[in-house]
């Protein structure tokens, strides 16, 4: 016997339709290229949405055709995350730091037909266009009066489009499991691969980070995506947003720390969501000015581990609570959040201080393992570690037109298979120690490069940290230690490896430290070690 309810399908433009309609006069706010503000509100926006999808549907797109967006966290961009999905066809978001040969790729290998781009990517994409064989038009993010000059092919603008179109428009009824949105993974090794999320997963994700447990978003939010809108939707946080109401302020591509705590006191931001690099702009620049966080109730700090040093400096010194998450593009990408439990509030300080710089725990609807070498399961006792698996209603089930990497990325029982080497506890939250990749094998242990270097940031005179494994004669690999200093701090090597002494064993202390200007990074923030392993090839530590 089946249940007597309705069946109404998950679809992506229910979300704009839910804040037009219940939160009208919600106002987003974005910042421009010139930092001026424009304000709106969702219902103007749900306007626009249905004004560029008719738009697109003239310029001959068809249901499943793939829409590239090479922009920044602006009100444009959350019109074409609609006005695109809304209509059956594919929001494919480009991250343009990717490498000129890799933008080629995704593409290309994507099949966009039409490019929307910012006023500021319009020299990138002239040199790129003579290879992109697929895209028929190109539309530049702007009004006629900011329109760059341009070798593009026709050119079309953004608000003439709009302009030409009238805001009347019923969303179709889709099946709830037609393709959404596009997403490439940034990958260190070999070519991006395509993460294609469904309306469904879209929706489902959406509420799962509106839980109080995960990212919390309510209608009494203002919430500021630091993190990109081309990188993994930004976390999600332009459909949860619309899904709870809240005020969305979207940045923009100003995301140093002045242009962040600027605009978090002038709207009275509550919620902010980025990677850690972007936080240390935003600490220094509240250190030194003592603004930034009058109304910053917490911040979600994801991409890559967050030092304890970190989380602790926000609470102290600004009284803001930072939650560690985790998660993947493969993932749409929320998996894990540490939010803590009742059981907590009395709990002993080393307690929660392991809780908040867990991972955390999974949401609702993700389900977790962990496996040795020979795929066999481990114990969730907090001390075994291994390699993590995840399986869940918004993870992909496959890549995007490549079934080599498909069939790579999947275990037998049909989990995929993150990369990541972690221990989860009885509570279910994880403590991830290294990638599968970068993990130092040493003497037949194993030490966490993360660890490491999480210890070594909380160091006064260092500001970022990296960890890699070097060839040993005797214990296979020993890390060495790569750190950049703060500025007009000078790093003292002995200070940094007594500093370190009684926060890791003692077999983990590097071998070596040496220290450079600047790390590289991938595309979305996190430490390129490939890069590392490449620059120190031919270094030979002393103890060797």
């Amino acid at each position: 016997m089946l249940g007597m309810m309705m069946d109404q399908p998950l679809l992506i433009s229910s979300l704009i339709e839910h804040a037009a309609r219940f939160h009208g006069d919600t106002e987003i706010v974005s910042r421009e290229a010139d930092r001026s503000i424009f304000r709106y509100t969702y219902a103007e926006a749900a306007a626009r949405a249905k004004q560029i999808a008719k738009a697109i549907a003239r310029l001959g797109a068809e249901p499943s055709d793939r829409i590239g967006t090479l922009a920044w966290n602006s009100h444009r961009h959350f019109e074409l995350y609609y006005g695109i999905s809304g209509t059956a066809r594919i929001l494919h978001t480009i991250n343009p730091r990717l490498f000129p040969e890799q933008l080629r790729y995704i593409i290309n290998h994507a099949a966009d037909r039409i490019l929307f781009l910012e006023p500021s990517f319009v020299g990138l994409v002239e040199k790129l266009a003579p290879a992109l064989t697929t895209v028929r038009h190109y539309v530049i993010m702007a009004p006629r009066a900011l329109m760059p000059p341009t070798s593009l092919p026709d050119a079309l603008c953004y608000e003439e489009l709009i302009e030409a179109e009238t805001p009347e428009l019923d969303w179709p009824i889709i099946d709830e499991q037609t393709a959404s949105s596009l997403c490439y993974t940034s990958g260190t090794t070999g070519n991006p691969k395509g993460a294609l999320y469904s309306h469904r997963s879209t929706v489902l994700h959406a509420f799962g980070s509106c839980a109080a447990d995960m990212l919390g978003v309510s209608a009494a939010d203002c919430v500021l995506p630091v993190v990109p809108m081309f990188h993994v939707n930004a976390w999600g946080i332009p459909y949860s947003s619309a899904l709870a109401g809240a005020k969305l302020v979207l940045p923009g591509q100003h995301l140093d720390g002045e242009s962040l705590c600027t605009l978090f006191d002038q709207e009275r931001v509550t919620l902010s969501l980025g990677v850690p690099t972007v936080w240390l702009g935003a600490l220094k620049y509240a250190e030194e000015t003592g603004k930034g966080f009058s109304t910053v109730k917490r911040i979600v700090i994801g991409g890559s581990a967050a030092p304890p040093s970190m989380i602790e400096a926000f609470d102290k010194k600004h009284g803001v609570h930072a939650v560690h998450a985790w998660g993947m593009t493969e993932m749409s990408p929320l998996g894990t959040v540490a939010a803590s439990k009742a059981k907590h509030a009395t709990a002993a300080p080393d307690v929660i201080t392991h809780v908040r710089c867990s991972q955390g725990r999974p949401s609702f609807m993700v389900d977790l393992k962990i496996t040795d070498a020979e795929g066999r399961r481990l114990p969730h006792d907090g001390v075994a570690v291994g390699n993590l698996h995840v399986r869940g209603p918004w993870v992909v089930r496959g890549y995007y037109n490549d079934a080599e990497a498909s069939a790579e990325a999947f275990d037998a029982e049909g989990w995929f298979k993150t990369g990541d080497v972690c221990a989860i506890d009885p509570d279910g939250y994880v403590r991830i120690t290294d990638r599968s990749k970068d993990v130092i094998k040493s003497g037949g242990e194993w030490i966490s490069s993360i660890d490491l270097e999480n210890a070594a940031v909380g160091h006064p005179d260092v500001a970022e940290a990296a960890v890699i494994g070097l060839p040993h004669p005797r214990w296979d690999e020993r890390p060495l230690l790569i750190v950049v200093p703060k500025p007009d701090h000078v790093v003292d090597k002995p200070a940094i490896m007594s500093f370190l002494a009684d926060k890791v064993a003692k077999w983990w202390l590097p071998d070596d430290i040496v220290v450079v200007d600047q790390l590289p990074h991938t595309a979305t923030g996190k430490l390129l070690k490939t890069q590392l392993r490449k620059d120190f090839a031919d270094y030979k530590l002393p103890t060797a």
